[in-house]
């Protein structure tokens, strides 16, 4: 973990929140399908939230319980100082996804690029057992990656990219007959500097196994 986290930690301190390549002033998409699924005073979980202003729309709309996950602590920083006097209304955890042990259960589960980020079998493994862990019986997750046409590499980092069908195919592998899909979507994000990006978004539900 120590390694990972340090390198998030350095790429959160170099720049600013809004010159990082994946920033969203408004995160439309994940809003509207959080909107979506997530039902008033039902629990949901931000995914490796990093500096994300999802939380603060959240917030904004009366969502809670919130939580905020993330293994850079500059990442998880940048957040509650930009919410002031709000972030006592999140519970905020520094932990490596892949490792997590959830101590709740969760309605909605939102990864906005993480799970892209798993490159070796063994951390998807563990990513999914976290997943099968947190969520709730049918709960929904929602997970982006970039798409199958979308970058290779990210912060410096290897990536893994997915079509919806493959991404579907991975957590079947991971967690055979747990999940079925419900939605998935295409959007393309423009980065501060007006790179194009390409993303997936699916949305899947937990059985009740």
């Amino acid at each position: 973990m120590a390694g990972r986290q340090e390198h998030w930690d350095d790429v959160y301190g170099a720049r600013s929140e809004d010159a990082l390549t994946w920033f969203e002033a408004t995160p439309a998409v994940s809003l509207d399908l959080v909107r979506e699924y997530l039902q008033p005073g039902a629990p949901f979980i931000d995914i490796g939230a990093g500096a994300s202003r999802l939380v603060d729309a959240l917030l904004d709309e009366g969502f809670g319980p919130l939580t905020v996950l993330d293994l850079s602590a500059a990442a998880l920083s940048v957040s509650r100082q930009r919410l002031g006097p709000r972030a006592d209304d999140v519970a905020w955890i520094e932990a490596d996804i892949t490792t997590w042990q959830p101590e709740r259960d969760y309605a909605v589960w939102h990864d906005r690029a993480v799970f892209h980020f798993l490159t070796r079998a063994e951390d998807r493994a563990g990513y999914a057992s976290a997943l099968a862990q947190a969520l709730r019986p049918g709960g929904t997750a929602i997970i982006a990656t970039f798409a199958d046409d979308g970058p290779e590499m990210c912060s410096g980092l290897p990536v893994v990219r997915y079509a919806p069908e493959e991404l579907a195919q991975e957590l079947d592998r991971l967690l055979p007959g747990r999940f079925e899909m419900l939605d998935a979507r295409r959007h393309m994000h423009v980065t501060p500097k007006g790179n194009k990006q390409s993303f997936q978004y699916s949305v899947c539900r937990k059985t009740d196994r």
